[in-house]
């Protein structure tokens, strides 16, 4: 069986990267598209500078930002950034279904709980487990 090529808004993985920001704009929906349309802020332009010289090859390093609110554009396609989760950063591939999403999606800032037993003089349920 054939893998399905992966489409964005009906246009193939090459055709949006040769599009330019403002067509992309156009296949984003609304709020993502109001989001890059009243300008990037200083963090996130600082991003997309790394981001284009990592592509052009200047810029060696691993790309780490804060800026979760970044929405991912074709720039950013088969890079590895590292997101900060709030206590560590963590690190994202850019795939193309992640285009018009932002950042922060990808990183969860929370850890799921996992408890063990109940300490001693917890609950009154708890005081007929053992003491040991």
């Amino acid at each position: 069986m054939a893998k399905k090529e992966f489409t964005f808004r009906g246009k193939t993985i090459e055709e949006v990267k040769k599009l330019d920001t403002k067509e992309f704009l156009n296949l984003l929906p609304a709020r993502s598209r109001r989001s890059v349309k009243r300008g990037l802020t200083e963090e996130q332009k600082k991003l997309m500078i790394k981001i284009k010289r990592t592509n052009e090859g200047s810029y060696k390093k691993t790309i780490k930002t804060h800026c979760r609110n970044m929405i991912v554009l074709p720039e950013m396609l088969d890079l590895k950034i590292l997101v900060h989760s709030g206590r560590k950063f963590e690190a994202v591939v850019i795939l193309p279904e992640m285009l018009g999403h932002y950042l922060g999606e990808f990183v969860a800032t929370r850890q799921r709980v996992q408890h063990s037993s109940p300490g001693i003089g917890a609950t009154r349920s708890s005081a007929s487990q053992s003491v040991k």
